[in-house]
């Protein structure tokens, strides 16, 4: 199966989490085919680059049960799908702006049973709301994303490291990073994954 990759890496998931991601591939397959969620040449590589991808977070933090994320511009549910499955007590509140994607996302979370999710279409720039941590794929440039997602941190801290924006991108960050006036942590997703895709991975955690 090519959800194997997953248990590779996430070697202590339950049953229902192994059927849930598994259920992943083939949901993607039909939906992708009706609504463009993922390009259609990396269809074939949903596991590694979008599913594991997202299962980075987890690699640096351990979300506890309550929390509240955002996934900001989740587009077809990444990373706040395969989170919500990983922590299935957190709460992941999923937005967008192009409601057909949420469609698929609602759908998606409907069939494989996550009862952690809440999706709203909206632009960031009019949402409201407090959470311990926002997430996202590279949706933007880090001081844009920043300028739009910053005031929708708690200020409650309640996990190991500061409450912020956990950003997944690639290639070199650092002058976005010099662009903002915060501290940040660069993360290196070739430390946890060896698949070549990770090489030039990271996840930046703004705080």
């Amino acid at each position: 199966m090519e959800s194997g990759i997953i248990k590779k890496y996430f070697p202590s998931l339950t049953e229902a989490q192994i059927k849930k991601f598994e259920q992943l591939g083939p949901l993607y397959r039909e939906w992708n085919a009706k609504i463009n969620v993922i390009s259609r040449k990396d269809i074939d590589n949903l596991y590694e680059r979008h599913i594991l991808h997202s299962l980075g977070i987890a690699k640096v933090i351990d979300f506890i049960p309550g929390s509240k994320i955002l996934d900001a511009g989740t587009g077809g549910g990444f990373p706040g799908i395969p989170l919500a499955i990983l922590f299935p007590q957190v709460g992941f509140h999923l937005i967008d702006s192009t409601a057909k994607k949420l469609t698929v996302v609602k759908k998606i979370a409907g069939e494989t049973g996550l009862n952690n999710i809440a999706t709203d279409h909206c632009r960031l720039e009019d949402h409201t709301g407090k959470y311990d941590f926002i997430i996202s794929r590279a949706v933007a440039s880090i001081p844009e994303f920043y300028g739009l997602v910053s005031k929708f941190v708690s200020d409650k801290n309640r996990h190991p490291i500061p409450n912020g924006i956990l950003y997944l991108k690639g290639g070199d960050v650092k002058i976005e990073l010099g662009l903002i006036n915060r501290k940040y942590k660069i993360i290196d997703l070739s430390m946890f994954f060896s698949e070549e895709f990770f090489q030039t991975k990271k996840i930046i955690h703004i705080y």
